[in-house]
Formats: structure tokens, sequence, C-alpha cells
């Protein structure tokens, strides 16, 4: 199983080998998803519809999730709209899959949620045991490793009522991953070796690169670095041989480059890291971005490369606490500390160590619960004495409670040793400022991560609101009424892109208006399934407005693109329609939205209820602004706004 490390010159040509093949099997997907996009559009059949939008998302999700998501999203309202109870849950399921790979857990957790449902109310029991597979890997994302383990040994029992080989082989690997999470190594590696004998004795080559993969996780926690490093190169040569996914294929790459660094082989790892890193950018993999900084933080410290440790570790916390990774937010406090300490900045890195103090104490019982032990032992005997379980479990809860106390002790103890003995020579004003100082930072870091989630709530509700004007349109026949809806729909989703853009920024007060108009384009094609028929440009630079600005013009600009997508092209006609905003003067902010439609024609009566255009006005009088609109070759809207350019 152990074999030789090749050297850092093979290492590189092997990468770069890869990232050509992987650029031509890009190409190769793109071509293949147009082909089958040309036969969706002239397809009739439902059912061989969905067929192909299926294949077109397992293309997709090789080289781009975000495109995968937009066709699973697509399946979705297709299957919903056919009424194909047997399609649903499936796309809901891959949604939620893109939604988990691109970090974004509360989306991905909904859509589980109801491919669960979907699966539950068709009795398929094989898809209610791949949903609860993805539930599971949320809770662990989320550090609920009790409840994680819940669904995975349901998936499991669920995969022995129908002898699915591959999924229980699956479930084997889920449930030695979450023993190794709680620290029963000894188990989670019989678990592991199941899989793998299992694997074998029925060709199941896929699921036996997992399991070599489980079988590195135990070995690398016990501290067998050169044993999982044999594990994770097997992995890696299995996945390449098989044409796994490259998302697949950068979480092996970080596998091995882990037991790499664990091995004391620092430079080699973290070139690998490195490549890694730049490939998962490539392809905006956010897991695999998100994993790979942590360690290339964690193995610059290892160096002693301080300034660059400090860099990816700064981006790797923001993440985990936006992201409420609690399970991992200890190391990457504890890693933190490390590096100011290194970097002689003590007041930072007393500050980490108690955060990190903090965290670990706070998630002491999720590691350690007594349920967890519980679970194992209610699946494979009923008739363990929990007495003497729950006994044991809770001496070793005390013991490491003393312990950890005793710790805690220890590390402030030295932490204020180091501090008197370092500022001891400082003058006392230069000590009362720097303490101000790091007093201030904290407290505005953490301003901005409750303002952060302030608007991340608020995108949600907006998304139910959203899901539930969908849900109340999905049952109309009027047609009038239905328009009415959508319309709503879309006016609520741009609000709602605008709190997605704040929390997902850098900037809180301000957003890109260039990369709203582009989000809100798509949300509102995709809504009037015109993504085929018009096409909408921005023809503008990166503006960035506060968002009491935003939000009125980003209203405004709903209303104008909904009037021209459902009136200006009739009898099918395809056309263009461009958005312009520019702030001409310190005070002027001139908008423009123009299409070549039909334009407006003398006599003919305004189509629709007239609410759109009362709403612009309205919000035009609110920016201070005047309205313009010409309509004789196509119809053109201009207005300008008094508006001081953001900060």
């Amino acid at each position: 199983m152990i074999k030789k490390t090749p050297s850092i010159a093979t290492l590189f040509l092997v990468v770069m080998l890869c990232y050509v093949q992987n650029i031509s099997a890009q190409n190769n997907s793109n071509k293949t998803i147009d082909s089958l996009s040309v036969v969706l559009n002239l397809e009739k059949n439902q059912e061989k519809k969905l067929e192909i939008l299926d294949n077109i998302v397992a293309v997709a999700f090789q080289s781009d999730l975000n495109l995968a998501k937009t066709y699973a999203r697509k399946g979705v309202q297709l299957s919903e709209e056919f009424n194909n109870k047997n399609w649903q849950p499936k796309f809901y399921e891959m949604q939620g899959r893109m939604h988990a790979n691109l970090l974004e857990l509360d989306s991905a957790s909904i859509n589980f949620d109801k491919a669960l449902k979907g699966y539950t109310d068709i009795d398929d029991k094989k898809g209610q045991a791949t949903t609860y597979f993805k539930i599971g890997w949320v809770h662990k994302r989320q550090g609920n490793i009790e409840d994680a383990l819940k669904v995975d040994l349901k998936a499991l029992k669920l995969m022995e009522s129908i002898d699915d080989k591959l999924g229980i082989a699956g479930a084997y690997n889920r449930i030695s991953e979450d023993l190794t999470k709680q620290g029963r190594h000894e188990e989670a590696y019989e678990y592991a070796l199941k899989t793998i004998a299992l694997c074998k004795e029925n060709n199941l080559e896929v699921e036996l690169a997992y399991a070599y993969t489980a079988a590195g996780d135990t070995q690398i926690a016990m501290g067998n670095s050169e044993a999982s490093f044999g594990y994770y190169d097997e992995a890696l040569i299995l996945a390449k041989s098989l044409d796994f996914s490259i998302y697949d294929v950068l979480n092996f790459s970080n596998n091995r480059a882990n037991a790499l660094k664990r091995m004391g082989n620092y430079e080699e790892a973290k070139m690998a890291y490195e490549q890694a890193l730049t490939k998962a950018e490539s392809v905006n993999y956010g897991n695999a971005i998100y994993v790979i900084t942590a360690n290339l933080g964690e193995i610059n410290l290892l160096l002693g490369n301080y300034e660059d440790a400090l860099k990816y570790q700064l981006q790797t916390v923001a993440t985990q606490e936006s992201e409420g990774d609690a399970s991992n937010l200890t190391e990457g406090y504890h890693h933190l500390s490390s590096i100011y300490e290194q970097l002689k900045n003590y007041p930072l890195a007393l500050e980490f160590q108690k955060k990190a103090l903090v965290m670990r104490d706070s998630t002491a019982k999720i590691e350690s619960d007594k349920t967890m032990s519980e679970l194992m032992t209610q699946f494979e005997t009923e008739k363990k004495d929990q007495t003497i379980t729950a006994q044991n479990t809770q001496i070793a809860q005390q013991e490491r409670t003393q312990i950890l106390y005793i710790t805690i002790g220890t590390i402030l103890a030295l932490s204020l040793l180091g501090m008197v003995l370092s500022f001891r020579n400082i003058r006392k004003k230069r000590q009362a400022l720097q303490v101000l100082n790091a007093e201030l930072d904290t407290k505005n870091n953490q301003n901005e991560l409750l303002l952060k989630e302030i608007h991340h709530r608020v995108k949600n509700n907006l998304e139910m609101v959203k899901s539930l004007i969908a849900l109340q349109s999905a049952q109309l026949e009027d047609s009038a009424t239905k328009d009415a809806m959508i319309a709503s729909q879309n006016r609520v989703q741009s609000m709602g892109i605008i709190h997605q853009k704040l929390y997902q920024g850098t900037n809180l007060g301000s957003i890109e208006m260039k990369d709203y108009f582009l989000n809100l384009s798509d949300g509102i094609l995709d809504s009037f399934n015109a993504e085929n028929k018009i096409k909408i440009e921005c023809a503008m630079e990166q503006l960035e407005l506060d968002v009491d600005t935003a939000v009125p013009i980003g209203l405004i600009v709903n209303e104008l693109l909904t009037n021209a997508i459902k009136y200006a092209f009739p009898n099918t006609e395809t056309g263009k329609i461009s958005i312009q905003l520019e702030q001409k003067t310190n005070e002027i902010l001139h908008l423009k939205v123009t299409d070549n439609g039909i334009g407006k024609v003398l006599g003919l009566a305004p189509k629709g209820t007239g609410f759109g255009s009362q709403l612009i006005q309205l919000l035009t009088q609110q920016l201070n602004g005047t309205m313009q609109e010409d309509g004789e070759k196509g119809t053109s809207v201009s207005f300008q706004f008094k508006h001081q350019k953001a900060a």
C-alpha cells in the first residue's frame, strides 16, 4: 500500500499534463452541452426533455457547477410544470448538490428536504438514501456530527433493504468518516476496510476510490502518515484512470498533499496545494478553494512564511465564520493566534487564542456527546448495557472538562507572561493605544459579521417570499393574475439579489451595479423562459451605488426589462435589450434602457394593469429624478437622478 514519494519535478509534470487534459475535456464538455441544448429545444416529448436535461446536468457537473445548477433549476421547473413526480425529487437533489459544492449550504438544505419528501411520496428508497447521504454531508460541514451519523445510518438501512451493494459501500464510507470525526479511529478503520473488501468483491471501482480515501482519513487521524499517503495515492490514481470529475480529482489531490504535510515534506505539499488552488479557482469550486486555502495557511505557518500564512488563514476564518463552519473554527482561530504570536502581535494572538478556547468549549459537546456512541450501539446491537455506556461517557466528559480547564489556565498564564515580558519597556500610552486599536478592530469585525448575517437572513426571507409567490402562482389559471404574480416574484428577486451581493461582497456599504444587472437579467429571462429569444447587454463600466439608491434603480430596471420581454417582441421575435448606467457628474446619475422591439404604436392603449408604470414614476420621484421615453425605433427610456457617488 505504501508507495515511494515522487520528486517535485515529476509531480509538476503530472499536474501540467492533467491541466492540459482538463482544458481539452472542458471544451468537449461545452460542445456536448451545446449539442444537447439544441436537441432539448427541438424535443416535444415531456419525458425525453427531462432525460436530456438530466444528461446536460451530468456533463456540466464535470466542469462548471454554476452552469450545472442553472440546468438543474430548469429541470425542477419543467418537472413541476409537467407534474412529473418521478423527476421532481431527482432535480431537487441535483440542484441541492450544486449548491452544496458551491458552499451555499442553506439553499442546499432546502433542496435536499424537497428531494427527500418527493422520494418518500413515491416510495423510492434508493433516492431517499442518496439524499440522506447529501444531508449528512451538510450536517458535517456545519459541525453536527451526531445528526450526520443519524442520517447516514438511515441511508445504510435503506440500502440494505434493497440489497444495493454500491449504496451499502457508500454508507460504510460515510459512517467511517463520521466515526473518524468522533475520534473512534479503530472502528472507523474497520468500516473503511469493510468498504474496500466489498468494492473489490463486487467490482465497484468508483466507490473503491472513496473507500481508499476513508481508510487514508483514519490513518492520518491515528498519526500513520505514510500509510495514509499510500491510501490517498491509490484513490487519486484510480480517480484519474476512471475519468472522475475535476472536482473529485481536486479533493483527492488535497488529501494526498495533506499526507505529504504530515510526513514533513512541507515544500512538496505547499507546491501541490498551490497548484490545486489555481485549478479550483479556474473552475470556481468553492468547497475546494476553502479547504485548500486553509491548508495553505497551515503549511506556510509550518514553513515560517508568516505573512503568507496570515493572508490565507484570514481568508479561511472569514469563510468559516460566514458559513457557520463550527467544526473547523477552533483550529482556524488557533492557527491565527500562532501566526500573530510569530509576528509579535501579541494582543491579536491572545484575542484569537481566547476565541479558540471559547469555540472549543462550545463544540466539545458536539464532538463527545454520548448519543454518538449510542447511535452505533443501537445499530450494531440492541442489548448493550446503556447504563454503563452513559456512566463511562460521563466520567470521560468530566476528565476532559478537567483537562480543558487546566489547559485554559496554562495557556492563559503563558500568554500573560509573554505579554508582560514583551511589553515591559513600552510606554504606557503606546500600550493603551495598541490595546484600544485591537479592541476596535475586533468590534469592527464583529459588526461586519453581524451586518453580513443580517443581509444573509434578509436574502433568505426574500427567497422564501419569492417561493411562496411561485407556489401560489402555480395554482392560478387566470393568465393576467399569473403574470402579476410572476412580476411580483421578479420584484422580490431584484431586492434579494442586492442583499445577496452585500453579504457576499467585501464592501457592505455599496453594490457593484453591472454584476447586479447581469444577475437580475438572468433571473428575469429564466422566469419568462426567454434565454434563447432575447439577449440583454450591460453597456456600462463598473459602478458602485449605496443600498438606498441601488434598490429603487433595481426595481425600475426590473419593470422595464419585464415590459420589454412581454410586449416589445411579439410573434416569437428575437431581440436585444441594452442597460446603461453611468455617473456623469458627482451629482448626476444617468440610466438608460433601450430595446429594438416594435416600439409604441400611436393610438394603441397600453397593455397590462399600469401598476409597473406607476411604480416607475414613484421610484423616480423618490430618487429626485426625471424620465424621458422615446418609442419611435424600439423603445428607449432615460432617467436622470440627483445622487452623490458611493464612497
